[in-house]
């Protein structure tokens, strides 16, 4: 559930042009500009991405047909939804995203719990399988800089796949567990919580599965130290990258 694992997940660093090849997808968001590996522009950098310039895209919202069959997806979320009286598609579901040919549904946290049921209840989705939930961070991305993203698979219906995502913001960080629904996804929200601070409310136990119960912040987020970190076992530190001699 690493950082990249949740990068690809959350479909960043799309080209204009990538995403411009499919014909029902709206234009692409620019989201962020990238200077530097990591982010990093100072500095004796020796990874050679010191000059790496380039702007991060979002793909845009998918218009119908999605193709696939995905448009039966929504379509039977949509009437799931309506059927359990808790809440409607409309407001479930903030865009319908297609992209490399998989559908990412973006979700209002108020109503993840509602999706997720229906998504495992239902007979024409029963989306058995919660694979994983993992997270990502967008410092640039105000308001929603944080990202939860779960894959779901439905052995029933053929093995087919669908994402849910959500974010929050970096001063608020709470979404809620699905462990009630999907219990598998126990360790899964631990893990995100542990890398990337999320707290799911409703969690059984969140607690640290990673690293040590008195860590301090979240490694895998974007503005985490990359170096520097005292190794306790053999009181050596690694210096961050801007620190580190430039043999150029």
């Amino acid at each position: 559930m690493s950082d990249t694992q949740g990068e690809n997940a959350a479909l960043s660093g799309v080209t204009e042009h990538e995403v411009d090849e499919h014909a029902t997808q709206d234009a692409p968001v620019e989201i962020a500009h990238r200077t530097g590996m990591f982010g990093s522009s100072l500095g004796g950098d020796t990874t050679g991405y010191g000059g790496l310039d380039r702007p991060i895209f979002f793909p845009g919202a998918a218009t119908r047909p999605y193709g696939s069959y995905f448009d039966e997806i929504v379509d039977n979320l949509g009437r799931a939804l309506g059927a359990a009286g808790e809440t409607t598609l409309q407001d479930a579901v903030r865009r319908v995203v297609v992209d490399r040919d998989e559908l990412t549904l973006f979700i209002d946290p108020a109503h993840l719990l509602s999706v997720v049921k229906v998504l495992r209840d239902d007979p024409a989705l029963r989306f058995e399988m919660c694979l994983s939930v993992s997270g990502v961070h967008y410092p640039q991305e105000t308001g929603a800089e944080l990202h939860a993203v779960y894959e779901f698979l439905s052995i029933t219906n053929g093995s087919r796949r669908v994402r849910l995502e959500l974010t929050t913001a970096d001063d608020d960080r709470h979404l809620p567990s699905i462990v009630p629904v999907y219990p598998s996804a126990d360790w899964h929200e631990r893990e995100t919580w542990d890398m990337f601070g999320i707290i799911f409310d409703g969690h059984p136990a969140l607690t640290r599965i990673l690293m040590p119960d008195d860590w301090p912040g979240h490694p895998q987020r974007k503005d985490y130290p990359l170096g520097g970190i005292p190794v306790e076992y053999k009181g050596a530190t690694v210096p961050p990258p801007d620190d580190r001699r430039s043999y150029r």
